[in-house]
């Protein structure tokens, strides 16, 4: 083993020997004239009658400021060539792994085969791809000069990174000079890989990595009001190539003043916006004369717009346009735009949502603010939040073991919503209280449920929901005698106020099943199938006008005439979320549904069986409330439908009264509380109404005018016998 070691030692020495002796030999002879440095991670072979060398597997070479990488290089050291290439694997993507990557200087080129001569500098370049500062260039045959020059043919440029972009101008010849421009010929736009009816003859795209700040100089002039100016002048700050600032400023003779700041930003594929705020101290007339005023004013301006791609998660937006009323009379670039002076509403508006899919949780906010310019009054929401959490099971186990329990199936929810809103003047605004100017609230919604089955064959859908609102002021209203008007007194101080109702619901199927005599029927009829389907659902709600919440209550009122009422009012009639409402309610609804399908054998299939409908529905409503004294039984409900033909509905709907009438003291008539049932009747019909409808799908207009096949109809002679259990 030690002696092959040492033989291929050797072999490798002779080789680099020999490679070192022909470079310093071309060199004297005008050949290349700097070192090649070279290695390669698998073989190297060199043939000395050719003065070829080949390298294999993550080769690189290396001369002056050129690094080129490859799984494949050959050097022909006689004529200063060096040619790459990737090898063959179809594990690898696109069948080729290796490819050569050739850097000159800071460019970069991703390729699929590259010659380059060492003397001249050139090269020829077979799908070149290569990065120009924000776009991307690729070329089917490319050609680099001795200065870098890179010549296309069949190019196309695009802003996007990807290997395979949505969209990009197709060139049929261009030529490179990188950092600087590209000049091509006949393009034409690609969208999707579909190309566009936009061409255009020739074109240009210039590369440029300066950018540089710089003073702004001013513009003067004369205003009768404010006297000499010198404005719009400042300094521009070139900050970097994802945003910047400018700084300008104002002044007069007679002292008025102003400063703005405005930027705009940009981040490629995340987001992109402008920024703009402006101040002006205003005086008009001479310092101690009557008709002397300094008035301050104001306008900040905000646009944000945030790629649909950066965050899937996550997203803000924002347009803002506020200014002082006084602003625009005061700027001089207003005087001049009938637009601006003539607009009398503004509108702004920033809303923001993030959504944390590991617990189910979403947050969406937004400010909006109105402005009337003409009477300087203010509708502002700061801020508007939603939060809501998605169903989730709390007393469900993590590893589920075992069957699951009757409290595991219980689920809740949650939604809540803060808002705080005010409807003010312009110079109120900052000096408004957030309890006694401000409307204000939060409110909180629980919903629970759970289904269960009992005895395997009854199932019971239980819910209760709870809503709670928060609220920092009530109005407690009283009677003025002497003025006869209400009065109403605001008491500020945190106020809880709630409410719930529950509901359960019960219900089950019983199935029966008739076989038609054979003698009479035939074997056409397999059997009738009826299901039964019986539900009782409770629902309750307390009664929160009582005492005891002091949501609700009441004041007496006399009247001018001396008349005495008592009249009842809600604390919280006005506040943002309401008051629950007065009244208990219990209500039990009792609904019996019938359905009754033939099973028979199809014409079209043999073997087969289908469905036929001779009553799709036929149910029956009642409900009592268990909260009223007077008449608790509600009229009965009977709904019929018919589907005898798969694209032919027929509904009916009727109503029966359950009270019977009855004669009064001066014999009139009258509903009274006794029941239709209770005098052996049933109950006295009040109405009926009937409805056909008919669906037109696109199969059943491929039959009517096409003359095809209807595939329902074949699907449903397809039918067999499991399809009738349970």
């Amino acid at each position: 083993m030690d002696s092959l070691q040492k033989a291929i030692w050797k072999h490798n020495k002779v080789v680099d020997d020999s490679i070192r002796l022909d470079s310093i030999a071309r060199k004297k002879q005008g050949g290349v004239d700097a070192p090649v440095n070279y290695q390669a991670d698998d073989s190297l072979v060199y043939d000395a009658k050719n003065k070829v060398a080949y390298l294999y597997g993550n080769s690189n070479v290396k001369y002056t400021n050129m690094d080129l990488s490859s799984d494949r290089i050959s050097m022909d050291m006689d004529k200063s060539n060096v040619k790459a290439m990737g090898t063959p694997d179809s594990t690898a993507e696109g069948g080729i792994k290796g490819k050569p990557v050739f850097k000159k200087g800071s460019d970069t080129y991703d390729t699929d085969t590259i010659k380059f001569n060492f003397k001249s500098k050139k090269a020829l370049i077979n799908n070149v791809y290569t990065e120009q500062q924000d776009g991307f260039l690729t070329g089917m045959k490319s050609k680099r000069d001795s200065s870098g020059v890179i010549y296309l043919q069949h190019g196309r440029y695009t802003t996007c990174d990807d290997p395979h972009p949505d969209f990009y101008i197709s060139l049929s010849r261009a030529k490179v000079r990188p950092g600087k421009d590209v000049v091509f010929g006949p393009a034409y736009l690609v969208v999707c890989d579909v190309p566009m009816p936009l061409a255009i003859p020739y074109g240009f795209f210039p590369f440029t990595k300066s950018y540089s700040s710089g003073f702004i100089m001013p513009t003067y002039g004369d205003e009768t009001a404010r006297g000499f100016y010198l404005r719009d002048g400042g300094y521009y700050f070139a900050m970097n190539d994802k945003w910047d600032l400018k700084l300008l400023g104002e002044i007069y003779t007679k002292g008025s003043w102003g400063l703005s700041a405005a930027s705009n930003y940009r981040k490629r594929y995340k987001y992109s916006g402008s920024f703009f705020f402006s101040y002006q101290d205003t005086k008009n007339g001479d310092k101690g004369m009557p008709d002397f005023t300094e008035q301050e004013s104001f306008k900040l301006q905000w646009s944000h717009r945030q790629d649909s791609k950066a965050n899937p998660y996550s997203s803000l937006s924002a347009s803002v346009n506020f200014a002082t009323s006084s602003y625009e009379r005061n700027n001089l670039n207003s005087l001049y735009n009938p637009q601006t002076m003539t607009q009398s509403t503004r509108t702004s508006s920033v809303s923001w949502s993030t959504n944390f899919s590991s617990i189910g949780m979403s947050l969406s906010s937004t400010a909006n603010l109105s402005q009337n310019m003409r009477d300087s009054s203010i509708a502002m929401t700061l801020p508007d939040l939603n939060i809501s959490i998605s169903r989730f099971y709390p007393f469900r186990r993590k590893k589920m073991v075992g069957d699951e329990k009757w409290y595991e199936k219980i689920a809740m929810s949650y939604t809540g919503h803060i808002s705080n809103s005010i409807n003010t003047k312009e110079d109120k605004l900052m000096h408004s209280s957030l309890i006694k100017d401000w409307r204000n609230g939060w409110q909180h919604q629980i919903p629970v449920s759970a289904t269960f089955t009992l005895f395997k064959y009854l199932n019971v859908n239980p819910s209760f929901n709870f809503t709670d609102r928060m609220y920092t002021n009530k109005v407690e209203r009283s009677w003025d005698e002497a003025s006869q008007t209400e009065k109403c007194d605001t008491i500020y101080g945190f106020n809880n106020v709630y409410n719930w109702n529950m509901s359960v619901g019960l219900s089950t199927k019983l199935y029966g099943f008739y076989i038609p005599s054979r003698k009479l029927f035939g074997d056409k009829i397999q059997a009738v199938r009826h299901v039964f389907t019986p539900t009782v659902s409770f629902s309750y709600a307390p009664d929160f006008g009582a005492s005891r919440y002091g949501y609700w209550d009441t004041y007496q009122k006399t009247d001018a005439d001396g008349n005495v009422s008592l009249v009842s009012y809600s604390k919280y009639a006005n506040a943002l979320y309401g008051a629950p409402g007065k009244g208990k309610s219990g209500n039990i609804s009792f609904t019996l549904g019938n359905n009754i399908e033939m099973k028979v054998k199809s014409d079209k299939d043999s073997t087969g069986y289908k469905k036929l409908s001779i009553i799709d529905a036929f149910d029956i409503n009642m409900s009592y409330n268990t909260a009223a004294k007077v008449r608790p039984w509600s009229d009965m409900n009977i709904n019929l439908r018919l589907k005898w033909w798969k694209n032919y509905t027929f509904n009916m709907n009727a109503v029966f009264a359950t009270y019977a009438y009855e004669l009064d003291d001066q014999n009139n008539v009258y509903v009274g509380t006794h029941t239709e049932w209770g005098k052996g009747r049933f109950g006295r019909f009040q109405g009926m109404s009937q409805n056909f409808s008919f669906t037109l799908n696109p199969e059943k207009l491929k039959k009517l005018f096409g003359g095809g096949d209807d595939e329902d109809d074949k699907k449903d002679s397809q039918r067999n016998d499991d399809d009738d259990e349970g």
